[in-house]
């Protein structure tokens, strides 16, 4: 791919980058490592929109790393860190002061979601596309984050919504490691799929499970997956030496899982916030 499809793409790439981040330095980096990129990619159909995924995530793995670094400073004392009033005011001016404010309170595919269609205007199918998640995901993460840079309580049946979905993956995901094929079948809806990835495929799992049957006989007698959040929903992962390699993000839909994505993309994997939970052993 001819490196001058980057500088022409450049401003839009970088206010897409800032906003992400926050921060022009850092928005530049990634800008630097999509520019190698860039020059190592052969038979690019799209260059736009390559470089849009690309940017994005790469600002989402950024995201992360930053927050391990923040949690692990959290943990020093005090004085040792070391704080810059003029140059986070600098920062606020540049990219919106109350804006970035919120923004940084939101989880990164929150936050990716938010800015690529909220701000930026992209269609939730290319959204959905450059972050490697399900339509349905990226409305929920854009829905999420809207409400919070609005300053809305989360409604009451939505939080109801939410708790029935954590309690439904969660019999699921136990039913599974105890082969109880009766109570898989009955915590899946009748037209519910599994969706994978390329990776995942060349891993072995099939495209697409479709119908309970399906999906229940692929999960029935696993004991391997470990329960997670991911970007705050309950899931599972299975996870070798500390590393996720696999992660499983359920869509619940009236008391019952419509929809599972099997997501093994390195790539996209680095855009999740995976947060190993405690197993249920009741």
């Amino acid at each position: 791919m001819d490196v001058t499809d980057l500088d022409a793409e450049r401003p839009r790439l970088t206010a897409i980058a800032t906003r992400i981040l926050g921060s022009q330095a850092d928005a530049d980096d990634v800008l630097q490592e999509a520019w190698l990129r860039l020059s190592r990619a052969d038979d690019v159909e799209d260059p736009p929109a390559w470089l849009t995924t690309v940017v994005t995530r790469l600002c989402l793995d950024h995201l992360r790393k930053r927050q391990t670094r923040s949690d692990a400073e959290s943990e020093a004392p005090a004085e040792l860190a070391l704080v810059d009033p003029e140059a986070d005011a600098l920062l606020a001016e540049r990219v919106g002061g109350a804006m970035q404010v919120v923004l940084d309170t939101l989880a990164p595919a929150e936050r990716a979601a938010f800015v690529l269609h909220d701000v930026f205007g992209y269609p939730f199918d290319d959204v959905s596309a450059i972050l490697g998640r399900s339509g349905t995901a990226v409305r929920q993460l854009a829905s999420r984050a809207r409400r919070k840079v609005q300053g809305t309580p989360e409604p009451a049946p939505e939080q109801a919504a939410r708790a029935e979905s954590r309690r439904v993956v969660d019999a699921f995901l136990t039913a599974a490691r105890g082969g109880e094929l009766a109570t898989l079948l009955s915590l899946l809806a009748p037209d519910a799929v599994m969706r994978s990835d390329l990776v995942g495929q060349r891993m072995g799992t099939d495209p697409v499970y479709d119908g309970a049957a399906a999906v229940a006989a692929r999960f029935n007698g696993v004991r391997g997956a470990t329960p997670v959040t991911i970007d705050g929903e309950l899931g599972a992962a299975w996870i070798l030496a500390g590393a996720v390699k696999v992660a499983f993000a359920f869509q619940v839909e009236a008391g019952r899982v419509r929809e599972v994505e099997v997501i093994a993309d390195p790539d996209v994997l680095a855009t999740m916030d995976v947060v190993k939970q405690r197993r249920n052993r009741g």
